[in-house]
């Protein structure tokens, strides 16, 4: 049965393609040919056409981009942002750095390749001129290759607060982190919010098949380290069939038991793009059956029913539900209205991120670093805020299952000098030989 029609590329040579969206054995698969290599079939959406409906609930409201560029070759050649994009950005990636002190087997960015380029200040100055004045301010993730790999990564933080942005993340592997005594501590007073860990599992080999080396008790050290600087640290562990898909309830509950250093876990199901050593798999990790793992290796503590699509975003392209932990131990999920993170729009998302994922709030700090004290109600909101963990997903596309459809309500953008403003999955598409639509 066809259940709809958008555009998609060839993953041999990223040509535009007519797609389908059609019913199939166990889902919905996404349909098309290339007149060159042939037809593909790629797996979806697990489940019923009637859950797949449900899930895609629209949120029509418009935010164009601020200062589109012109549409030249179309979606998706012509990003930066151009005029056909429906959303004008919220969390925004600024890559720091291609050099890397790890080589992983799996990098969307194929970092630690060669010696490797540190993005000058000046230029990064000129980002963040760009960003506000294209809608900023924006919530602002600080990337690579291995940030920590800059030794003026304070001044870059600092200088972004001077030019007006309220929030700071750090895409990091935390090495650096958990290695350097008052590391954690500098990065906090320089403006850091949010420690976003690349976290995979509670084996070593895990870390050995997805990052090339044992890396458990590095991981448990940096969150050590952020706890004791008052960092937000969310968990960010990428799933892949058959190596850590067994582990998505263990982590769950590590966070919990480290809470409220813990702010959340962000689960990343494997997508087949930039240095990729995994063979694609024919039953990829779709939303539902990320659901379903949550749900059975939990033991039912959070439930598929308690999550929800976004809102900003094409609703196809995440999942999150927040839950508040009662003095017993047990959970109550919030109102998904209100757990949300990104309910009407681009703005929306951009807060309840602040909010949700920072550490101890920056403006109760007195001069120990411990908190002041605080009006009843404050301290009320702050409880109440540090009792709350979100688990939350992302699904990225590839060259295989990319829909154009989902692509042009992307809010997730990297910040490239010559492009502008391009989203994460476009940047980032590689074809089957990782040549790239946009990086260099």
């Amino acid at each position: 049965m066809l259940v709809g029609r958008t555009k998609s590329l060839c993953p041999v040579c990223l040509r535009l393609l007519e797609a389908e969206k059609v019913t199939g054995q166990g889902g919905i698969y996404l349909e098309k040919r290339c007149p060159e290599h042939g037809k593909f079939s790629v797996l979806i959406w697990e489940g019923e056409l009637s859950d797949y409906l449900r899930w895609g609930r629209e949120n029509n409201r418009a935010e164009p981009p601020v200062l589109p560029r012109a549409s030249e070759k179309g979606c998706p050649f012509d990003c930066g942002l151009c005029g056909e994009h429906l959303r004008k950005g919220c969390c925004v990636l600024l890559e720091l750095t291609n050099r890397c002190n790890l080589r992983c087997p799996v990098c969307f960015a194929s970092a630690g390749e060669g010696q490797g380029r540190d993005l000058p200040l000046e230029e990064i100055a000129a980002q963040y001129d760009f960003l506000m004045a294209h809608g900023g301010p924006f919530n602002i993730q600080l990337s690579g290759g291995e940030p920590t790999m800059r030794e003026d990564l304070p001044e870059i933080i600092r200088l972004g607060r001077e030019k007006g942005f309220g929030f700071f993340q750090l895409n990091t592997n935390g090495l650096r982190l958990a290695a350097e005594p008052g590391y954690a501590k500098a990065l906090r007073e320089a403006g850091l919010d949010t420690v976003f860990l690349q976290f995979d599992g509670l084996d070593d080999r895990v870390y050995q098949i997805l990052r090339g080396r044992p890396l458990l008790e590095e991981k448990r050290r940096a969150l050590e380290a952020c706890a004791a600087a008052g960092l937000g640290a969310v968990l960010v562990p990428v799933i892949a069939p058959g190596v850590n898909e067994g582990q998505a309830g263990e982590i769950i509950r590590f966070a919990l038991a480290h809470m409220p250093a813990v702010r959340g876990v962000h689960f990343q199901p494997i997508s087949y793009f930039g240095r990729c050593a995994l063979e694609r798999s024919g039953r990829p990790i779709t939303i539902p059956r990320m659901l379903r793992l949550i749900e059975e290796q939990t033991g039912g503590l959070m439930t598929a029913k308690d999550f929800d699509g976004g809102g900003a975003e094409n609703p196809y392209c995440s999942f999150h539900a927040s839950y508040m932990r009662k003095p017993d131990g047990s959970l109550r999920p919030l109102a998904k209205k209100s757990a949300a993170c990104c309910c009407t729009g681009s703005d929306d998302s951009r807060l309840f991120v602040a909010g949700q994922w920072s550490g101890e709030e920056r403006r109760d700090f007195g001069p120990e670093g411990a908190l002041a004290e605080t009006s009843a109600l404050d301290e009320f909101l702050e409880k109440a805020r540090r009792s709350t963990l979100t688990v939350s997903g992302m699904l990225f596309q590839d060259a295989y299952n990319v829909d154009l459809e989902r692509l042009r309500r992307c809010y997730i953008c990297e910040v490239d000098g010559e492009r502008g403003m391009v989203p994460f999955c476009a940047y980032n598409l590689t074809d089957t030989r990782g040549r790239s639509l946009y990086r260099r």
